[in-house]
């Protein structure tokens, strides 16, 4: 693995934290997934490590919106639409829930880097 200077799970378009292009891209790639009105305060633009945080936090509440719609998707539904619906309502928000859960482990890969963390890949003793 001569190379691999990031983490399984390290966002596709995040450089390496060791790259020069790491600090001006990573503030632009949380911004993407931060409410739109945060582009508007220079505090977050300044202070990456405040905007992960905030990324991080909005990354997991976003994944327990969608665990609970889908837990509630049957109940809630069941009146309003046919049972297709349902059933694709329920496979749409599965995939989206493993989407998301991979956006809350690239967002909390990102924030260890900022906090200064590296990662090293390790060899196996399989």
């Amino acid at each position: 693995m001569p190379g691999v200077t990031t983490p399984p799970g390290w966002p596709r378009a995040v450089p390496d934290p060791e790259s020069p292009e790491f600090a001006e891209r990573v503030v632009g790639w949380l911004l993407d997934l931060c409410p739109p009105d945060y582009r508007s305060h220079e505090v977050f633009r300044r202070h990456p490590v405040v905007l992960a945080r905030l990324a991080a936090r909005h990354a997991e509440a976003t994944l327990e919106a969608a665990r609970a719609s889908y837990a509630g998707a049957r109940r809630d539904l069941v009146d309003r639409v046919p049972p297709e619906a349902v059933e694709e309502t329920l496979a749409a928000l599965e995939r989206e829930g493993a989407h998301l859960a991979a956006r809350v482990r690239e967002v909390a890969l990102v924030e260890e880097a900022l906090q200064g963390r590296r990662w090293r890949p390790r060899l196996s003793t399989r």
